[in-house]
């Protein structure tokens, strides 16, 4: 008897041990063993992974699908015609080197860009950069058509410009509500970088509101990280849902390419804009004929000022609106129909959208007392290199 149980006991090891030796080196013979149920198992959690039509997570690409058909290639030619040679008329040079056909007095210089689709008609909103002193415009989609443009108005104050092209079937892009985008959002730029062809990058909102660049005029720029870079200028900057935020406009480079700081013009200005273009061709501001000037902590102390908010008037056009109101070189000028002037840029803001012809109410610090103004508002002139307001 004891030799039966030493035989069993010996057997029994022996099978766990080719079992541990198998299950170690062929997994896929033990799994075999529990028959299709098991298999089918497995081959249902798989399917569960791959299955199509699931998002996948932290991807973009739904937000990339709606936006990229809307986003454009701008290809820009110029023209350059040389002054021709007096020479080329003189009788006695004709002799020796005969007529010169004018054709080799041509030069054309090409430039690209991008724009975004905003209407089922073909209005194209892009850059002023892009399309300005441009001979011919071609606009290229991304489903292989392509259509030449002409310019339907341009607003050089804040580099916005608007092109059209005849096309059916036209993929217009949603608009954002800029007022609810917040710094941390996740942005996508949708460009034509370097030529290269349509490319995607993602970043954030770095910040809001920047101004005081010296890019334009009227500045009010939503900054990100997302990869911008030449050729990008025009193009889309989307939410996570595809809707138009911004046009890409600039870069802080020292080197000419992407450092991680890019500006797009948001929509809640780039609408307004585009609406007057569309409606009027061109956007039509309010001036009062003042050259305005920042409170510096040294002009606060020269002027006995306690608060920096407010803008000096630098300078008065003689004859302006301003001077025939009594505004004076020297005044601070605090509020615009009383909403509260920070600084020169908020200046500039609130008196553009001023109507012209209409008259404002202004207050101004003069020695310290404050005065009202009434102004009647005047048409803002074409942009000078030294912008005066």
């Amino acid at each position: 008897m004891r030799r039966f149980w030493l035989l069993f006991a010996q057997t029994v090891t022996v099978g766990l041990a080719i079992w541990f030796i198998v299950a170690t080196l062929k997994p896929d013979w033990v799994s075999g063993l529990f028959g299709a149920r098991v298999r089918a198992a497995a081959s249902s959690v798989q399917m569960q992974e791959v299955t199509p039509g699931v998002p996948a997570p932290n991807s973009y690409r739904d937000a990339a699908r709606l936006a990229m058909p809307s986003v454009v290639n701008i290809f820009t030619t110029t023209e350059a015609r040389t002054q021709k040679s007096p020479f080329m008329d003189d009788p006695f040079f004709k002799k020796f080197f005969g007529d010169q056909p004018d054709d080799q007095q041509d030069d054309k210089q090409s430039s690209l860009g991008s724009g975004v689709i905003v209407s089922p008609q073909g209005y194209i909103l892009t850059n002023n950069h892009v399309v300005e002193a441009a001979d011919e415009i071609e606009v290229a989609l991304t489903d292989g058509r392509k259509a030449s443009a002409k310019v339907v108005g341009t607003d050089p104050e804040t580099d916005l410009a608007v092109i059209k092209i005849d096309l059916p079937n036209l993929p217009a892009i949603t608009l954002a509500h800029t007022e609810q985008a917040t710094v941390g959002d996740v942005v996508l730029a949708i460009g034509n970088p370097f030529g290269v062809g349509q490319t995607v990058t993602m970043g954030i909102i770095s910040a809001l509101g920047r101004n005081h660049l010296g890019i334009n005029t009227f500045e009010n720029f939503i900054q990100t990280d997302a990869a911008i870079n030449p050729g990008n200028s025009g193009g889309a900057l989307v939410d996570t849902n595809g809707n138009l935020l911004g046009v890409n406009t600039a870069i802080y480079s020292r080197t000419g390419g992407n450092l991680g700081i890019g500006f797009a013009i948001p929509m809640s200005t780039a609408k307004n804009v585009m609406e007057a273009i569309i409606n009027h061709g061109q956007v039509v501001r309010g001036w009062i004929g003042v050259e305005p000037q920042d409170i510096t902590p040294e002009l606060a102390e020269s002027f006995g000022l306690t608060k920096k908010n407010g803008a000096i008037i630098a300078g008065v056009l003689k004859g302006g609106p301003a001077d025939k109101a009594g505004i004076k070189p020297g005044d601070i000028l605090i509020s615009v129909e009383d909403k509260p002037v920070a600084d020169t840029t908020e200046m500039l803001n609130l008196i553009a959208q001023l109507t012209p012809g209409q008259k404002a109410k202004m207050r101004v610090l003069r020695k310290s007392q404050e005065t009202a103004f009434e102004i009647l508002v005047g048409k803002r002139p074409p942009p000078k290199r030294e912008d005066a307001e």
